[in-house]
Formats: structure tokens, C-alpha cells, sequence
């Protein structure tokens, strides 16, 4: 609970929840978050993030993220983005996906973070996990 509340006639808006949702808390910046909520362990993940787009593949992308660790649809409108997750236990799911969508305006995150670099070498060395 705060320390200080200002009073009701200077607080005029909706009543904001102490807590910050699961959702709010997936968005946040991965620094932000292990300063708010002390440093987590997360196993190592690398995130497809990528907007609507028209063409027949669509839906197999979609079906394919919605498969992965974690799935999340953020924004609205023209800012409106699918969000993957991928774990290195399905690396093979993760190179589907991206294969659909890497023509588009794909977004490829490792550890939530964009890092150089991470489409040509990330990615392939998640390819190296892949169990022939």
C-alpha cells in the first residue's frame, strides 16, 4: 500500500489497483521487471514477434505461436502484435514459425531483449538444437 495517497478531492480518476496485473507485469521491460520484482530465473527463450498480414499462411502462423511457451497479443490497430515465446526444448517450433514470417515485419527478441544480430546468429544456433 502506498506511503501517501493524496486526498479524494485531489484524485478525481478511477480508483487504480495496488497490485499490477499478470499482464502489466509481462510487459515490462525484463530490467524493469527484475528491479520491481528482485532478479527471477527465467530460462533462456527467444520471442517471434510479428503484426497481422494477409496471405494464407496467417492462419498457420498464428496456430504455430499459439503453440509455443508463451503467446501474448499486444497493441492495437497498425501497433497490434503477435508475441511467441520459445523455449530451446522446441527449437523446430520456433524455425516453423519463423520461416512463415520472417518476410514480414518480424521482430526476433532473445531473453525479451532485441539484441544484434539475433536473426543471423541466434537464431541459428537455436537451429542447432533441433533433433533430427
Amino acid at each position: 500500500m502506498p506511503d501517501f495517497r493524496p486526498s479524494e478531492s485531489f484524485w478525481p480518476y478511477v480508483e487504480p489497483s495496488e497490485a499490477s496485473s499478470p499482464e502489466e507485469l509481462a510487459e515490462l521491460d525484463p530490467d524493469l521487471r527484475d528491479a520491481l520484482l528482485g532478479a527471477q530465473d527465467r530460462p533462456f527463450s527467444v520471442t517471434i514477434s510479428f503484426p497481422r498480414f494477409t496471405g494464407e499462411d496467417y492462419e498457420q502462423a498464428l496456430t504455430l505461436a499459439r503453440k509455443a511457451a508463451e503467446y501474448r497479443e499486444i497493441g492495437e490497430g497498425s501497433n497490434f502484435r503477435h508475441r511467441a515465446r520459445y523455449l530451446p526444448d522446441d527449437a523446430a517450433g520456433l524455425r516453423r514459425l519463423f520461416e512463415l514470417v520472417s518476410r514480414y515485419d518480424c521482430e526476433v527478441l532473445v531473453d525479451d531483449r532485441p539484441v544484434p544480430y539475433a536473426r543471423e546468429l541466434w537464431l541459428p544456433l537455436m537451429w542447432y538444437l533441433i533433433r533430427r
